[in-house]
């Protein structure tokens, strides 16, 4: 038996399925997408894990600022981006899954939900921000709302390239044949995307709920 799993069609001759593989050397346990994209999502998490470790910092230096001015944040929008984070994530491993099966007309159909979903985050930090400075409350205040503005910032411009390379996705899924090097770029993305989802999951308690 050859190393490459085969299908056996009519008239006897054969053809490798496009994404499987079952020889002993594809089993093994494989991160998805391109390696590089794993160093860049384990620098830029190494990165927030310093900026929190500084938020902690001036926490247990002084409670009683960074406890005041945590009862000026409402939770129902963290709660509520975390929710729209999560199903947009969603979408997109529903995605990829199409994707693994060459399902071209369901992947678009998720990737434009998971685009549809994610602007309802943008309106969401927007109109936060927008109801935050016309109480007067800037990044200028005090030291939490330092920490705040600069932390959601940077998430929100990962959140802007995440969108754009979702944009890129859906455009390659219209255009360009469903091969293992369209695979890979969406797969990819999706771990960019999760990445994103994952740095809210943290500043969302961090910033909104830890008492």
């Amino acid at each position: 038996m050859s190393d490459t799993a085969e299908i056996t069609l009519k008239g006897g001759s054969t053809k490798a399925p496009p994404f499987s593989d079952n020889s002993p050397h594809q089993r093994e346990l494989k991160l998805p997408g391109d390696p590089g994209v794993w160093v860049f999502i384990a620098a830029d998490v190494f990165a927030f894990g310093l900026f929190f470790l500084l938020f902690t910092v001036g926490r247990v230096s002084n409670p009683e600022l960074y406890e005041k001015s945590r009862q000026a944040l409402d939770p129902v929008f963290g709660l509520l981006n975390t929710l729209i984070l999560l199903t947009s994530s969603w979408c997109m491993v529903l995605a990829v899954e199409a994707a693994k099966k060459g399902m071209r007309a369901i992947v678009i159909r998720n990737l434009a939900l998971a685009l549809l979903v994610g602007t309802c985050f943008a309106a969401s930090k927007i109109f936060e921000y927008t109801t935050k400075i016309h109480a007067g409350i800037t990044m200028l205040t005090n030291e939490f709302f330092m920490y705040y503005f600069v932390f959601t910032g940077i998430h929100f411009l990962h959140f802007f390239i995440g969108m754009g390379v979702l944009a890129v996705c859906l455009a390659k899924t219209r255009s360009q044949p469903m091969d293992r090097q369209y695979l890979v770029f969406i797969e990819s993305s999706g771990c960019y995307w999760h990445m994103v989802d994952l740095l809210w999951i943290v500043l969302f308690p961090l910033l909104y709920l830890l008492r």
